[in-house]
């Protein structure tokens, strides 16, 4: 007979004495559990006690966390986290330095558990590591493992970030300013500043008087990858932080988004998953920058704007801008309508007018000057070129800057915030002070090329765009390190070759429409959905691990969930660390019956989406959000790693729950597999003689010699 299911068979460890083998009731409450510990070691005053975890962690168990004993569980008995409290804060201020630095190594460890973080807070634990700090008289070691403990108790999130002191943030600041410091006191330091430009306004106000673009520069020119990341993870709190007037025209902002990156981004270390975020981020706020002039309209009657307009036509024309009393307004007016129609604007009269579509707005004008300018050779090759062909075969440089602008900013998603989990970073826009000016000046050369390739006419302007963004996608696609990388990938990306990756991809996609193919499609999509389903189910009992979402990244929690084998029941638990392969049912504590869920929500109808106000702008995780509802309106709530993830999730669940599989992978999966099946039905078998009887069975060998037990 089975043991109760709140019977729970654990072992116990108590320094220098033999571990006991016992049997908890967890209906029982946990002092009384621990009174009777304490009663088979002769131990007294129980209330002075505590259980643990007994592994790397160490974490207390408390009356909201002893679900997660199970049998077999190994637990230690040790001093309770108000008596370990007590002892560490008298421990670091000792007057030895080898027992003061032994006390803040344990401190460190402690204050990553909760229960004993709460007890050193009571006891004003913060101010007394602030003061120590403050009081510059720890170094090395001793300061770095100092700064450790209270990163780990301010993750906490149980004291406010604006309760720290002016001479704190200084302090702080002083130990990111210095030329030479201890690698994991520059670390602990940069973390710190993260957190506090991120977690209150005004400590941001404190930390940008104290950190200039001067001194966190040295630190990416450094070779520890760890320290770049916190560098750069600094340069993008300030800069989420900073006022909006103050991101578009404050030159200590654009100073700090120009800042050399080349150590890291061609570095032979391989860039890891959090430089990457930080650099995509990074990437994301430099191109937000342009949001303000995509947004914003041209205004026909400033003369200040039209005087760019003018500054064009001189520069293509080379004519200098004429008295008004020269000639008569009529001839000046034909003369400029003239050359506008030969710039291509869609306006011949007022080409003002085009710049009053946002996006992409004044951003356009900008690039275009910005071609003429610096690429002044080729800017007028591109006009005069087009302003000889017949009219039917020229390609509109106006026109068509506006719309490759527009086009640029939705590839590159100027105004999107940033992803929680995104990495995806383009090196070669790190490469240039000017990066998207130039990635147009490149992006407005090839349409013109491929406006000549395919011989297009005006009618065939949507078809060129549609090439071109095809030739810069499939080119972004090979994250070019330079700009000039780009430039070659596109040159070998004309028009020809865009027409042979399309056949090759049209060879490879079925696209039969007699009635015969039509009903043998028909007769065999429910086999091929029946075979993804079941995909979906064995993958949901492999489980996936999920990342908790939380305020600072790297310190990410984690939770594992899995189907059982029988398709009933979720298991479901919290995990240290991200898995290395499939976690066992027994270790993940909580459960939910199949047959208890009502519905699967997605997006931001998800009540944790709802709750982060913060995530609730982000696109990208509401696109890997979802939410399981059951019994009387309670949630079980999933982020998922990724689009695919999230796709064989959902689809899993509504399988289970008997409804149609709608993601975008089962439509992909289903194009692929029925796709194969037909081909394989379709088979050309002519003058292919098939045998009526199967062929015979080989006799077996005489000896088995030649296998080889992998195992």
């Amino acid at each position: 007979m089975p043991p109760p299911a709140d019977i729970v068979k654990v072992a116990i460890e108590w320094p220098g004495a033999f571990p006991k083998l016992m049997e908890i009731d967890q209906k029982k409450p946990l002092s009384a559990i621990i009174k009777e510990v304490c009663e088979g070691w002769s131990l007294g005053s129980p209330e002075n006690f505590a259980l643990q975890i007994a592994d790397a962690t160490n974490f207390y168990i408390t009356e909201k966390n002893r679900s997660d004993i199970k049998n077999g569980s190994i637990l230690r008995l040790t001093t309770s986290p108000y008596q370990t409290a007590v002892q560490l804060h008298e421990r670091i201020q000792s007057s030895s330095m080898d027992a003061k630095l032994e006390a803040l190594k344990d401190l460190a460890n402690a204050s990553r558990d909760i229960t004993f973080a709460q007890e050193f807070i009571n006891l004003d634990g913060i101010s007394l590591l602030t003061q120590m700090v403050e009081s510059g008289t720890d170094f090395g070691d001793l300061l770095s493992f100092t700064l450790t403990a209270f990163v780990e108790l301010m993750d906490h999130s149980i004291v406010s970030w604006d309760t720290f002191s002016v001479a704190f943030i200084k302090k702080i600041a002083s130990f990111v300013n210095k030329t030479a410091m201890d690698t994991a006191v520059l670390q602990r330091s940069l973390a710190i500043l993260e957190s506090m430009v991120l977690n209150s306004q005004d400590l941001y106000h404190k930390v940008a008087q104290e950190i200039t673009i001067g001194q966190l520069i040295p630190h990416l020119q450094g070779t520890d990858q760890d320290i770049q990341t916190y560098t750069i993870a600094v340069i993008n709190a300030l800069f989420l932080k900073a006022p909006e007037e103050k991101r578009q025209y404050d030159e200590h902002i654009v100073d700090i988004l120009n800042c050399p990156l080349t150590n890291v981004i061609r570095s032979n270390t391989p860039i890891n998953d959090e430089m990457a975020h930080q650099l995509y981020v990074l990437q994301v706020l430099n191109f937000n920058l342009l949001e303000d002039r995509m947004m914003t309209k041209m205004d026909p009657q400033d003369q200040a704007q039209r005087d760019i307009i003018f500054e064009l036509r001189r520069i293509a024309f080379d004519v200098e801008l004429e008295p008004n009393n020269s000639g008569s307004i009529e001839k000046r007016k034909s003369m400029y309508t003239r050359d506008y129609k030969k710039l291509g604007f869609i306006n011949h009269v007022n080409p003002a007018v085009d710049f009053t579509q946002i996006p992409p707005g004044m951003l356009a004008l900008d690039n275009m000057l910005y071609f003429a300018r610096h690429h002044q050779d080729a800017y007028i090759r591109i006009v005069l070129e087009n302003s000889s062909r017949e009219d039917k075969h020229e390609c509109p440089f106006g026109r068509s800057s506006i719309e490759l602008t527009k086009m640029l900013c939705e590839i590159l998603k100027v105004g999107e915030l940033p992803s929680e989990n995104c990495h995806d970073f383009h090196p070669m826009f790190f490469t240039h002070d000017r990066a998207f000016e130039e990635f147009f000046c490149i992006c407005i050369q090839l349409l013109n090329k491929t406006w000549k390739e395919m011989r297009a006419t005006s009618e065939d302007f949507n078809k060129v765009m549609q090439v071109v963004r095809e030739q810069i996608m499939r080119a972004l696609t090979a994250k070019p390190n330079s700009l000039d990388q780009f430039k070659s990938r596109l040159q070998n990306l004309s028009y020809t070759e865009i027409l042979k990756i399309r056949q090759s991809e049209r060879m490879n996609q079925e696209d039969f429409q007699s009635r015969p193919i039509l009903e043998l499609r028909e007769k065999i999509q429910p086999e091929i959905m029946e075979l993804i389903k079941q995909q979906r189910l064995n993958r949901l009992c492999e489980g996936t691990c999920f990342r908790k979402i939380s305020s600072r990244r790297r310190q990410d929690k984690f939770w594992y969930c899995r189907l059982s084998p029988n398709h009933k029941v979720l298991h479901y638990g919290d995990l240290e660390e991200s898995p290395q392969g499939e976690v066992p049912h027994d270790s993940l504590q909580d459960k939910l019956p199949v047959a208890d869920i009502k519905a699967v929500i997605t997006g931001k109808d998800c009540p944790h989406m709802k709750e982060k106000g913060a995530l609730k702008q982000n696109k990208e995780v509401l696109e890997l959000a979802f939410s399981v509802l059951y019994e009387s309106d309670e949630y079980l709530n999933f982020i998922a790693p990724d689009k695919h993830e999230y796709c064989v999730w959902t689809d899993g669940l509504n399988a289970l729950l008997g409804k149609e599989m709608t993601s975008e992978y089962t439509k992909s999966d289903m194009d692929t597999l029925l796709s194969m099946e037909m081909k394989l039905r379709l088979l050309d078998l002519e003058n292919i003689q098939i045998p009526e009887a199967p062929p015979p069975i080989p006799k077996e060998p005489s000896n088995y010699d030649f296998v080889y037990d992998c195992n």
